[in-house]
């Protein structure tokens, strides 16, 4: 889990850049898109009729197990990559919505009626000729709920060493990555088998609250 002992900074201006162009990238799809799977009424009620906070903060809970698999399903198609990464943790979710710069065309997708926006963090521990480096990533996951249930829209994430020190690496458009993957391989397996969304039980296991940065409660005339 994260260390609690570990102070995270963040720079106002930087997580404003990430706001003002998020919209100008677009990195390489790394893995295939989830292929849909018959739904169980039974199950995907219990999912379907949770709120989106609810069930946004189990699936951190389960999702560095989700993307840990992906990642080494990516792995054993490319034995020649001699690096590799696997999640520690999730932070816990936040809800409050932001809008992109309204200079930039973000398309249909990002302002239509229903779509929710959630910022969550992951650590990552990556292995570079046999040394390990420890990351941290901010993700902007916007989400949709449709006749089935939540789908994602578009994500967004971006990279700093743990503990967080600038320079931030730009923002990217992270739909295709790794951690987008487990979300909606997570997403798929709440709608088709029982995941425990909804129970008051979670065996004990926690969620590290991550606070989000100043900026995101600062107007634009202020960064």
């Amino acid at each position: 889990m994260l260390n609690p002992q570990k102070k995270v900074y963040f720079s106002t201006a930087l997580w404003f850049s990430w706001l003002i162009i998020c919209s100008y990238f677009h990195y390489p799809v790394i893995a295939k898109n989830i292929p849909s799977q018959p739904v169980n009424p039974e199950i995907s009620n219990s999912c379907y009729e949770q709120s989106l906070e609810t069930l946004t903060t189990h699936m951190m809970l389960d999702l560095p197990s989700y993307t840990n698999r992906v990642i080494q399903r990516s792995r054993r198609m490319k034995r020649s990559v001699d690096t590799f990464s696997y999640i520690l943790a999730a932070g816990q979710p936040e809800f409050k919505s932001l809008p992109l710069n309204p200079g930039i065309d973000n398309g249909d997708k990002y302002n239509a009626e229903g779509v929710r926006q959630v910022f969550f963090t992951t650590l990552e521990r990556k292995y570079i000729h046999k040394k390990a480096v420890e990351l941290q990533e901010f993700h902007r996951l916007f989400l949709t709920k449709t006749n089935i249930g939540w789908t994602v829209v578009m994500m967004f994430s971006q990279t700093s060493s743990y503990p967080v020190k600038p320079p931030i690496a730009p923002p990217r458009d992270s739909s295709n990555s790794a951690i987008a993957q487990g979300v909606k391989l997570w997403l798929r397996d709440c709608q088709t088998i029982d995941i425990g969304v909804g129970k008051k039980e979670s065996g004990g296991r926690r969620i590290k609250k991550i606070p989000l940065p100043v900026s995101y409660s600062l107007p634009l005339e202020d960064v």
